[in-house]
């Protein structure tokens, strides 16, 4: 079967763009960022985007799609990525999809469930109950509606108990009775090349995820949420501002914490993320497990791409 993709999938700071970047300049391969994060125009710092030099060496589709007053969903990465993985392989190259937005590649290789479209009004009425009760509270009475969704999120997790009630409230029955979990496992179709990034070392990844998001505070991510609230009409409950870093930004900025805690905060989510994302990885079973550190890293991964580009050429 033809190769269709290849993915390069991994935790926050473990050198995903390092390697695509690599990867791109050896083979004729166009890059699909797989980032709920750097969908956002003009947060750059705390998404740790791809500065220009390298997007002038190295283009990435799906970077900078919308505002940070917007919205955007796995299943509109769905449609957009099948989109440009189509445009990119009429160019007679191969989609290479970087990212550690798990849910996005679950999106496309496995679907996702058919679920009702957001109700903006319920939404906005569900964020005011947020803010002014508690999000503790919505988690109860999520757990009254919907006990399997609320045992697995936690009472502080505004984003996914808000959708989980949005949901049980549009469909008067539980999100837990429309998801399917093992979707992605067996309805994965095509053949894709998968690389799975795992630190060996998890202390080697909490330091470069701490020596990152003190570069991200050096480089003025304070400075660049500040002029984005100065821009946008923002506020805490948005998607975007419950990004890892800006979020803890938000509060600095709000006199809630110190610049001590503003880097303590910011570096523990981000380990947090790290933990979550490496999570789904060790349920992918069809991605090829590689130490993120190893010093021949680049050159296994480069290998296998050659011979499995080779093999198409032959089928071809």
């Amino acid at each position: 079967m033809r190769l269709q993709a290849i993915s390069l999938m991994g935790p926050t700071a473990s050198g995903k763009t390092d390697l695509a970047v690599w990867l791109l300049e050896r083979f004729p391969l166009e890059i699909v960022s797989v980032d709920s994060a750097l969908v956002y125009r003009d947060m750059d710092i705390g998404t740790a985007k791809p500065d220009a030099a390298t997007l002038a060496r190295a283009p990435h589709h799906l970077i900078d799609l919308v505002d940070p007053t917007e919205s955007y969903s796995a299943g509109q990465f769905k449609r957009d990525a099948e989109r440009v993985m189509v445009e990119i392989a009429g160019r007679g190259k191969l989609p290479l999809l970087v990212g550690g937005t798990m849910l996005y590649f679950r999106a496309l290789r496995g679907g996702l469930d058919e679920l009702p479209p957001a109700d903006p009004a319920l939404r906005a009425e569900l964020e005011a109950r947020g803010q002014r009760l508690g999000w503790p509270a919505l988690h109860a009475e999520l757990a009254g509606l919907d006990p399997e969704t609320a045992a697995r999120l936690k009472p502080n997790d505004s984003q996914r108990i808000q959708r989980a009630l949005e949901l049980c409230l549009t469909t008067g029955g539980p999100m837990s009775a429309l998801l399917n979990p093992s979707s992605a496992r067996k309805e994965q179709k095509g053949n894709w090349l998968e690389f799975a990034l795992f630190p060996e070392d998890r202390a080697w990844l909490h330091r470069r995820i701490n020596q990152r998001f003190v570069q991200m505070l050096e480089l003025g991510l304070v400075e660049e949420l500040r002029g984005l609230r100065g821009r946008y009409a923002l506020h805490p409950g948005l998607p975007s501002m419950r990004c890892v870093g800006y979020r803890q930004a938000w509060r600095f900025l709000d006199g809630e914490i110190d610049a001590t805690a503003l880097y303590e905060q910011g570096a523990a989510a981000t380990r947090q993320l790290a933990k979550r994302q490496l999570t789904w990885l060790r349920s992918w079973e069809s991605a090829r497990r590689l130490e993120c550190a190893a010093s021949d890293l680049f050159d296994r991964i480069a290998t296998e791409v050659d011979s499995a580009m080779r093999g198409e050429n032959r089928a071809g």
